[in-house]
């Protein structure tokens, strides 16, 4: 399945415009890519960006429509801006930044694990199935903790103590947002869907 132009050009520009604030909140290019856990970050950004496209998936935040809950669309946009800026900038200030490599290198592996996580949405469309097999037989919803640890891993690349607070941010919007997708679901598959929440968790396996 490929992507709409629309949503290709959008999932493109989108990806770029956040690597392009990074950037400028590091100090420039040379800043930038003079480290090289966040020159991986960026070659996984755009690794992901290219396999949302040739999959068919994408890297918002999810394209099923609740039109009473359009607020929370705002609240990501907002709190992606400031998590593809402010990371940057607070570890080119030095500004509550956590100390060693290795942090920076252990985001950029939650950043592609939580990446790789997020194009397995989940779509609410006519003639769908339920998907209960493989990952969704334990959480009703892979793509949503993907795009947390995803955001998570960015914000530790940066050494950011910020990033990891914007990523604490994101998730009462996430929650208002998998509230309102599994009203969808429940009116899709009725009683279906009751017996399959009572079994899996909706983002972490036994706890949540």
């Amino acid at each position: 399945m490929t992507p709409t132009p629309r949503l290709a050009l959008f999932t493109i520009v989108a990806s770029l415009v956040y690597l392009g604030l990074a950037i400028l909140g590091r100090g420039g290019f040379s800043a930038f890519f003079s480290h090289a856990a966040l020159s991986a970050l960026a070659i996984v950004l755009l690794v992901l960006t290219a396999v949302a496209l040739f999959s068919g998936g994408n890297l918002s935040p999810g394209e099923r429509e609740d039109r009473g809950n359009r607020w929370v669309l705002a609240a990501f946009g907002v709190i992606g801006l400031l998590a593809a800026y402010l990371p940057a900038y607070t570890d080119r200030t030095d500004f509550w930044t956590i100390d060693g490599d290795a942090v920076r290198w252990l985001g950029v592996v939650l950043f592609a694990a939580g990446g790789a996580l997020r194009i397995w949405p989940v779509f609410v469309q006519p003639g769908h199935t339920l998907a209960t097999r493989g990952i969704y037989g334990v959480i009703r919803h892979p793509s949503y903790l993907g795009l947390l640890v995803n955001a998570l891993g960015w914000a530790l690349a940066f050494r950011s103590v910020v990033g990891v607070l914007l990523t604490a941010l994101t998730i009462p919007p996430l929650l208002a947002r998998i509230r309102a997708e599994e009203k969808l679901l429940r009116a899709q598959f009725g009683d279906a869907y009751d017996l399959y929440q009572r079994r899996t968790s909706r983002l972490i396996p036994r706890i949540f």
